[in-house]
């Protein structure tokens, strides 16, 4: 049995050390040092990686993935927890979000050693060792969580978002998201996401932003039913865009 479960595990853990690899070597193309805590480039403050349930930190090598989630995904908080620990809090992890995978350590002991153990009065053999694979959230990509588990975000400031393109975007009826570090539009979800207006140089470049993702919006097969599927640089790509940059235009230049 001891055998099997090593057999299982090897292929398991060497994806595992590859991921983490992958990660810090993207982290080091970008320039940046994923050992040295980041704050600097993140929306969190200074912090270490924690379960947002229990408090208990992070170690080992999850403090750089976290870390590395934190900065790249522009979280605002440094807790995470994982979906049961969301759902048993009386929230949940909103639809489409992905979460951070990350390893736990221990040691197992097959109950016939247990058994010699307690029979001969002597301590267990020091176990089989095995790395476990499980997948947390952070509090920013859940909903419906207690106030002291998720501290809401502050309020946008006023006169970022101007009221007629307020009321244009809800009349659209669009699943629209607004803070996290990127602006796009899943087709798989069907929903819009964009960074905070106050997070934009300018403010009507965040009003341009909205409406283009929302332009691609129009496209998912239960409205204008186009073709997303086309690669970057394709013509079937190149043609989205164009449509999408059409649908920004005319409501970005009547905000001026």
């Amino acid at each position: 049995m001891a055998q099997r479960f090593a057999a299982r595990s090897r292929p398991e853990r060497a994806n595992l050390y590859q991921e983490i690899t992958d990660r810090i070597i993207t982290d080091l193309e970008a320039g940046r040092v994923p050992w040295v805590q980041p704050w600097g480039s993140a929306n969190a403050g200074i912090g270490m990686p924690h379960n947002a349930v229990s408090s208990r930190r992070y170690s080992g090598i999850n403090v750089l993935t976290l870390w590395h989630a934190v900065v790249s995904r522009g979280f605002s908080s440094h807790a995470f927890l994982t979906f049961r620990q969301a759902a048993a809090l009386g929230g949940s992890v909103r639809r489409g979000e992905r979460g951070v995978g990350i390893i736990y350590t221990r040691r197992f002991v097959p109950s016939g050693e247990r058994r010699r153990a307690d029979t001969e009065g002597t301590a267990t053999s020091g176990g089989i060792p095995f790395l476990k694979h499980f997948t947390v959230f952070s509090v920013d990509q859940c909903d419906d969580l207690p106030e002291h588990i998720c501290l809401p975000p502050p309020p946008i400031p006023d006169g970022l978002i101007l009221p007629h393109a307020e009321e244009l975007i809800a009349a659209t009826g669009a699943d629209f998201r607004i803070g996290g570090p990127s602006a796009y539009y899943s087709p798989g979800h069907d929903y819009v996401a964009v960074p905070r207006p106050d997070d934009f140089h300018e403010p009507i470049n965040w009003h341009r932003t909205a409406f283009h993702e929302l332009g691609h919006w129009t496209g998912h097969p239960t409205r204008l039913g186009r073709d997303q599927t086309g690669s970057f640089g394709s013509k079937d790509y190149g043609r989205e865009e164009l449509i999408a940059l059409s649908g920004q235009s005319a409501p970005s230049a009547t905000l001026q």
